[in-house]
């Protein structure tokens, strides 16, 4: 199987996990807004978070991009779910996907979901799926994802 092809990051642009000093850094919340409500979280709430999600490895892949100035402007999570189907096969998921508008136009979009694809494929997943809004469809289909399904929810 061929690795996914990820863009090259622009000059001093980082991909990495998030960590624990993020919580200062408050365009990790800022960006998240962009996508959602993020609402109030404290930061010890933020570091037992932090540590779930390490303890978790295997499972839990939040990632975001810093720009040359080390400020975080994209976000991305993927989930890896360990299935009883496909010989106890895995599924990564997609989720939080958000570039800061000042950095949109950079394909850190693209960047993003290719490499938490490209994760997802060094884990072993045999499909990664995500949930959009119609409006984000044409991105999506960019990055190299297909329609596959329809989306289905109870809120709470």
């Amino acid at each position: 199987m061929q690795p996914v092809p990820v863009p090259a990051l622009p000059q001093g642009y980082n991909f990495r996990r998030v960590g624990k000093e993020d919580f200062q850094d408050k365009n990790l919340f800022k960006t998240l807004s962009i996508l959602t409500t993020v609402g109030d979280i404290p930061e010890p709430k933020f570091h037992a978070l932090i540590d779930y999600w390490n303890d978790r490895k295997e499972i839990y892949n939040p990632m975001v991009i810093t720009n040359a100035e080390n400020v975080i402007i994209a976000t991305g999570m993927l989930f890896v779910e360990h299935k009883l189907i496909h010989g106890g096969g895995k599924v990564g998921h997609v989720e939080d996907i958000s570039v800061n508008p000042s950095e949109q136009g950079k394909k850190l979009g693209l960047i993003m979901i290719r490499n938490l694809i490209q994760i997802a494929q060094n884990e072993g997943c045999y499909k990664v799926i995500l949930d959009c809004d119609e409006k984000n469809v044409k991105f999506y289909e960019k990055c190299g994802m297909k329609i596959e399904g329809v989306e289905m929810g109870y809120r709470f």
